[in-house]
């Protein structure tokens, strides 16, 4: 038997002008009759952590469960999304929400909210960075921290480290960075000011750079590949171009500014964008462990592009008033749709046998129950994801008779990952329906 299909590196970049570019997945990185399942390009599972603060709109309000816009209706597989929840209903096969969740080491305070988020308790190691040490070391960037603002606001604690997800260590926070010119240099090359205006002069584009190998390398593709890796380009050529767009002050003279420019001052095209850059380092494969605390406790945020000219934090303060809690809902519904427009991302992307989204685990949530009470109770909570077959499938809602730790999804999301230690925090257990 004659074999002629060429096998490349999962590791293969393409490279020119002093730039490197990672490649996704493709068809030609599995050896010539070699299964799956026994190569280098077996996928990977991958982690992702997605915050909001100030809770979201539950059955604790003074309206009871007839007021309740988050919480699915029934149990078990048999359940319907409700109004805050409702854009995750094409990947409802994926979803598990868990109800009755609580954290009894969540102070209530905007000030220490996400940093016990991911560890349920003060000053400890996260579960993403415990994640990281398994499955992110063979990555360029074993773990991404992105936010969509500053956490330095006077009632997100100026900028203290219990206002942000994740912690290395009990001593070493990780900062989430905002600005997405820093993000895409960290992806895909980091140059200094001077270098980026001459690149800028010799070629308009990241790609252009390396056109030719480029297209030398999809010369050795099949059909299917070239197709995915023509689209892979795209999406790089279009981040690109609105990254370069918000960074560039004078794109007529491409002159780059010497200080930090990235902010885009839109929130919404602001969180699309994070959103973009979190898709393409997965499909990538830059980093497999993933937070985004996709706004600042306490934050002063509008929301003029859905009609909410309030901030967030002070209309969060809903003083259980019908009015105010309808714009708290279509603020915490906006940004649960801007997370369904990743997972349909993550659900088009081809990884091995499957997809991004079967190959992964997102988890969704806040750490406070009701914003005007500041409660630990209860938590909104949704995980998303097939994570390589390792989660129940069908989609469901897990309602707890009595309350139960926030620190038993911790400890169940680790077991996901084949880190089985016996407990995390205040866990009684994991959950084995999950």
């Amino acid at each position: 038997m004659f074999i002629f299909k060429k096998h490349i590196s999962r590791r293969t970049a393409i490279k020119g002008a002093g730039v490197t570019l990672g490649l996704p997945f493709l068809e030609a990185m599995v050896p010539a009759a070699t299964a799956l399942a026994q190569t280098a390009a077996n996928p990977k599972i991958r982690a992702g952590f997605f915050y909001i603060p100030h809770g979201a709109v539950q059955h604790d309000t003074k309206f009871g469960a007839e007021g309740d816009l988050w919480t699915p209706k029934g149990k078990g597989a048999d359940f319907k999304l409700n109004k805050i929840t409702a854009s995750l209903e094409p990947f409802k096969k994926y979803v598990t929400s868990i109800g009755n969740l609580e954290n009894n080491n969540g102070s209530g305070v905007h000030t220490r909210n996400p940093g016990t988020w991911l560890n349920c308790a003060q000053n400890t190691t996260t579960i993403d960075q415990i994640i990281a040490k398994k499955v992110g070391q063979e990555t360029a960037m074993p773990t991404l921290e992105l936010a969509s603002e500053t956490n330095n606001q006077q009632a997100a604690g100026s900028g203290t480290a219990t206002t942000l997800l994740s912690f290395r260590d009990a001593n070493t926070s990780l900062p989430a960075e905002y600005n997405p010119k820093k993000i895409f240099n960290a992806l895909f090359g980091t140059t200094t000011p001077k270098e980026r205006v001459m690149n800028a002069r010799e070629s308009d584009s990241l790609l252009d750079m390396i056109l030719a190998r480029t297209k030398a390398f999809q010369a050795q593709l099949g059909p299917t590949d070239r197709a995915r890796m023509e689209e892979y380009l795209e999406s790089v050529r279009e981040i690109e171009r609105r990254t370069g767009i918000i960074a560039a002050t004078d794109i007529s003279s491409m002159k780059i500014p010497e200080r930090p420019v990235g902010v885009n001052d839109k929130f919404d095209e602001q969180v699309d964008l994070m959103f973009d850059l979190l898709a393409i380092a997965y499909q990538a494969d830059i980093t497999r462990v993933a937070t985004y605390l996709m706004v600042a406790e306490g934050t002063n945020q509008t929301y003029n592009h859905v009609g909410v000219a309030d901030s967030f934090h002070p209309i969060s303060h809903h003083a259980n008033e019908p009015e105010r809690i309808a714009k708290v809902s279509q603020i915490q519904t906006w940004h649960m749709e801007r997370f369904a427009t990743f997972l349909q991302k993550m659900a088009s992307t081809k990884d091995g046998d499957g997809t991004l989204l079967d190959h992964s685990v997102f988890m969704y949530g806040s750490n406070m129950g009701n914003s005007d009470k500041h409660s630990n109770w209860p938590i909104p909570t949704v995980i998303v994801g097939g994570g390589n077959g390792k989660m129940k499938m069908g989609g469901q809602h897990i309602d707890f008779a009595q309350r139960t730790p926030l620190a038993n999804v911790l400890l169940t999301v680790l077991h996901k990952f084949g880190i089985e230690q016996e407990k995390i925090s205040d866990s009684t257990g994991i959950i084995s329906d999950l």
